[in-house]
């Protein structure tokens, strides 16, 4: 085990997410980070390209697009990208089955009692694929209240359920809606992993990217880690951004509490709905409220705190990225 100090810990951080300036391709940063969380929310853009962003600085997002749908060497699995030579394993994760969860034992009642309509969906995919949910029928059967996640239509609750389970995939959007078909006809023939092995090569792939990770004993490095100082460039990190999506990781990494707010009751925020830390160096400095007005192409920021100096260089890359033609003038810190 090779211990290293809090600074240390926090340069080999930025360093192994690659926001150290050193990004080179949006497919080898995905690679090198393991995969990009998708999420609907956009009130700047969408998180896969924020994070993308962050590292790269402004770039063709069609081009993961075509990555994904056309060159195909990225797959899209469980709200997350992912390089396609990690399919083996998830098709590891895709084969497991379990009832020790509540949510298991749902999906697997809907399931059993669904049957018939599985069979449906498989073949008017197999007939007609690809498709979206709303082009198939529902005479399926809710056997759980929805709580407003997939309306009254069972169709994508089905499609989830089999997604995950590897039988269709994602292969495409049409309008923003995904666009379904059988996985055998888009994921290509790989090798069968057992799902411990794959687990445990997963587990090391998310410890190369962390770089670091908190034990007993202390920060604990990688062993490809690198510690030296990264260059002084800003720029601010999406909600979903791994260096700090665990919350906690981050507070102790940086001294940085950091939390979403977006379904926080508006009168108790303490900052906004959709705040970005905003990273200098190797140290989280403030934060800042960005939201894009797609109807004016206007890039507003509606708050600021804590050193914001510098501000204006990420914004000015973040327009380019969104083709905005207009950034709205940043306000004082609070």
């Amino acid at each position: 085990m090779r211990l290293v100090s809090p600074d240390e810990a926090r340069r080999i951080a930025i360093r192994a997410q690659l926001l150290d300036g050193s990004a080179t391709t949006i497919l080898d940063t995905i690679r090198r980070l393991g995969f990009l969380q998708i999420d609907p929310i956009a009130t700047v853009a969408p998180p896969q390209h924020l994070v993308l962003w962050s590292r790269l600085g402004a770039f063709d997002t069609a081009a993961l697009d075509r990555l994904l749908w056309q060159e195909k060497k990225l797959i899209e699995w469980s709200a997350y990208i992912w390089p396609i030579e990690d399919l083996p394993l998830l098709k590891a994760r895709m084969g497991r089955r379990s009832n020790k969860y509540a949510w298991e034992r749902r999906t697997s009642e809907f399931m059993w009692r669904n049957a018939a309509y599985k069979r449906y969906v498989l073949r008017e995919l197999e007939r007609n694929g690809p498709m979206l949910s709303r082009e198939l029928d529902d005479d399926s059967v809710r056997t759980w209240k929805s709580h407003g996640w997939h309306g009254s239509r069972n169709t994508a609750v089905m499609l989830d359920i089999l997604h995950e389970r590897g039988a269709v995939a994602i292969v495409g959007r049409r309008n923003g809606q995904r666009l379904w078909d059988l996985a055998d006809r888009w994921y290509p023939e790989t090798a069968r992993i057992p799902l411990r092995e794959a687990e445990r090569l997963m587990a090391e792939k998310r410890f190369r990217a962390l770089g670091v990770r908190l034990t007993k004993s202390g920060w604990e490095a990688h062993p490809d880690a690198v510690a030296d100082p990264p260059p002084d460039r800003i720029t601010f990190l999406s909600p979903f951004d791994r260096l700090i999506h665990d919350r906690d990781r981050a507070e102790a990494l940086f001294g940085f509490r950091y939390r979403l707010e977006m379904y926080v009751p508006k009168s108790n925020r303490e900052y906004g709905y959709y705040v970005l830390p905003i990273l200098s160096g190797d140290r989280l400095v403030g934060r800042i409220e960005p939201r894009f007005d797609r109807a004016t192409k206007t890039l507003e920021v509606l708050g600021a705190w804590g050193d914001t100096s510098r501000a204006g260089e990420a914004l000015s890359s973040l327009a380019t990225l969104l083709s905005a033609e207009r950034v709205a003038a940043l306000p004082a810190p609070k």
